[in-house]
């Protein structure tokens, strides 16, 4: 949860809790808007992928969602899921099971307004499972289903080298990766690597073998224009310019700006299959490239982006500048020609089914 001298990050930082303005649960539509074109593909797996034959005999059901914020978008996707489920049980004469949820996000997530936000009408029980997803936090072989939506592009860390002012990857000031910078670029590769494949290790062992896991991760296409079109690594290149503005005018101080990297990575498709396929314990079933259904405005945007980081910035730089920082921001998106139009979004999200290997 902290900020290391030396720069390195350890992003344990939750989503803005609450119902407020500015929260995760009034700001988080983009998010979620990717569920409705991942649904059929969800269900359709379900139908032909997944083993329900040992649910008959413990008679339960059991699923997770790793990252699940506070609740506005996992509760859709545990519905869609356990809905499915339970049409397969019913077309194969089968008793439905019942179902258990376990939903884990960081400690620091605001659990209270996620249990707030339980729906009422709900035929399944719900337990917290609080900790880092890349590594172990359920009993051995207790999932049948695993879902994660729009978290694993969160790093345990910023890559050393580039927190590190004697490294050729020091990345003082830019706060991102680029292509261009290839030694930077593969520091944070590598780090996606090893969070990725820690976090399918952990898996491994808590699911059973033939159980689903249906991953939702953020990317970019392969070859995009920056100059025309936009993704998610536009945005935060939008907010380097900003910091910087800023620390031109005094606001906040050279320093804190060059020790800020965000701890984020948004693998290609191929990327992601090259990671996913030296997976011993995994078959990749299906893998898809999603679009999300949601357009958002300039304050929209800003808005989304604000309940997402603005915890992790205000521990960075402080909670005055951070109305500032977000106002300028907007501006900037304002100004921007390829923010204005939805055809220019090339941000994907990259649908994975995998299958837990049967032994």
């Amino acid at each position: 949860m902290d900020t290391l001298d030396n720069g390195r990050l350890k992003p344990h930082f939750a989503m803005n809790g609450g119902y407020g303005p500015l929260s995760y649960v009034k700001n988080s539509s983009y998010q979620g808007g990717v569920l409705e074109s991942a649904k059929a593909i969800i269900e359709e797996e379900i139908a032909t992928n997944l083993d329900i034959s040992t649910n008959q005999i413990k008679n339960t059901f059991c699923l997770a969602d790793f990252g699940c914020s506070t609740g506005k978008n996992s509760f859709p996707a545990m519905h869609t899921i356990i809905e499915a489920i339970k049409r397969k049980h019913e077309s194969s004469d089968l008793k439905t099971p019942e179902f258990h949820v376990f939903l884990n996000d960081v400690v620091t997530n605001d659990f209270h307004t996620l249990f707030r936000s339980l729906p009422p009408q709900r035929d399944y029980g719900v337990a917290a499972v609080p900790g880092d997803f890349h590594g172990r936090l359920l009993p051995q072989s207790s999932i049948d289903f695993a879902y994660s939506s729009w978290s694993l592009h969160w790093l345990t860390e910023v890559p050393r080298a580039v927190a590190d002012r004697d490294s050729p990857a020091w990345n003082g000031g830019e706060i991102f990766y680029c292509r261009e910078r290839r030694v930077v670029y593969e520091a944070y590769l590598h780090q996606f690597e090893r969070d990725l494949e820690a976090f399918l290790k952990s898996r491994t062992v808590e699911m059973v073998e033939g159980g689903i896991m249906a991953l939702l991760i953020p990317g970019v296409p392969e070859f995009w224009d920056p100059r025309k079109e936009f993704t998610v690594v536009s945005t935060v290149e939008l907010l380097r310019s900003s910091l910087i503005d800023m620390a031109k005018k005094g606001r906040l101080s050279k320093a804190k700006l060059e020790s800020l990297n965000f701890p984020h990575y948004f693998p290609t498709p191929q990327e992601l299959s090259a990671i996913l396929q030296r997976s011993p314990n995994f078959s990749i079933e299906r893998m898809e490239i999603l679009k999300t259904e949601t357009f958002l405005n300039a304050q929209g945007h800003t808005s989304c982006f604000r309940a997402v980081h603005q915890t992790m910035l205000t521990h960075h730089f402080g909670a005055e500048i951070v109305d500032e920082l977000f106002d300028l921001y907007r501006k900037k998106l304002e100004a921007s020609p390829a923010f204005s139009m939805p055809d220019n979004d090339r941000t994907i999200v990259l649908l994975t089914i995998l299958k837990r290997i049967i032994i």
